[in-house]
């Protein structure tokens, strides 16, 4: 039998209960999706594995005795290879909970009915939406040390990707955290290894522009020689939009978005409105959430619409 060979005329069967068995198919939505509603534990388990023999039935006992609060989602490794290289299963029996969708505890090896039965009352008590909760909160205070702090943020990216890869927010987060740290290529790896899914993200086109803008502020030369071009010549607007360019490089983002909101004053239609473009480029690469984003976006309204 290969995985996801477990059939009810034609159909998957559905989960019943607290306790039923899952497969490859059905593991997103037996678990995955399920533990939003209530915290789910795994139990990856093999007939020719001893020790599972003794510890499933304590799970099932511990599980019955929780009365809803959890349910236990028990795996055929040997039906469900595919699956268990996934999650990384290697030895037997291997026991995991999940709750909102993340992987959020988990043991090894056979243990005394004691402590098994203390593992599923810590998982029940688990809230629904406390993990989504916690990584948001994580993501709040990276997107802030984003600003001055390069390291600070990529390390707290990291620990949110450590719980959802695929987090696009994160990924997205960390990507800008390397171009910060002087790291492109890296931030530029990042790109090429996402899923066609995620590539299509607000928040990695965020980054995607991100790392285009990067590359052009690196090539807009020297900040006291584009200043005295346009000092000498305010309506040098390729001066200006060259000067806004060396200023971000040098993540001085307030006066590179007063040099683009200059142009726009005084010519906005100048190059096909380059200025205006660049600075909607800019707002997609700040994010919604930055200040500058939305203190921008009313000096550039007033400027249009007066």
């Amino acid at each position: 039998m290969q995985d996801s060979d477990v059939l009810i005329g034609g159909a998957q069967a559905a989960p019943t209960g607290h306790i039923f068995d899952t497969n490859t198919a059905r593991f997103a939505e037996d678990v995955l999706s399920a533990s939003r509603s209530r915290p789910i534990i795994v139990d990856f388990w093999a007939d020719w594995c001893g020790p599972c023999k003794q510890l499933t039935p304590m799970l099932e006992a511990a599980v019955s005795a929780a009365g809803g609060k959890v349910a236990l989602a028990r795996v055929n490794v040997d039906q469900n290879q595919t699956l268990a290289a996934q999650l990384r299963v290697q030895s037997l029996p291997m026991v995991y909970a999940f709750v909102d969708g993340q992987p959020v505890d988990g043991f090894a090896g056979a243990l005394p009915d004691s402590d098994v039965r203390a593992f599923v009352d810590r998982v029940a008590q688990q809230s629904v939406g406390a993990v989504q909760q916690e990584i948001s909160e994580t993501l709040d205070a990276a997107d802030a040390a984003l600003v001055d702090d390069a390291k600070k943020a990529a390390d707290l990216y990291t620990s949110v990707l450590e719980r959802d890869g695929a987090n696009a927010r994160a990924i997205a987060g960390l990507g800008k955290a390397l171009l910060k740290a002087g790291r492109a290529a890296d931030a530029r790896e990042i790109l090429e290894n996402i899923s066609e899914d995620l590539a299509k993200d607000p928040a990695i086109e965020s980054l995607r522009s991100a790392i285009s803008l990067a590359a052009e502020a690196s090539k807009a030369g020297d900040v006291s020689a584009l200043k005295a071009k346009v000092e000498a010549d305010p309506d040098d607007h390729q001066a200006r939009i060259d000067l806004a360019n060396a200023l971000l490089a040098n993540d001085a983002r307030e006066e590179a978005v007063d040099q683009l909101l200059e142009s726009v004053r005084r010519d906005r239609q100048w190059n096909d409105a380059a200025a205006r473009k660049r600075l909607l480029k800019l707002f997609e690469v700040f994010g919604e959430g930055d200040p500058l984003t939305s203190q921008t976006r009313m000096r550039l309204s007033a400027i249009l619409f007066a």
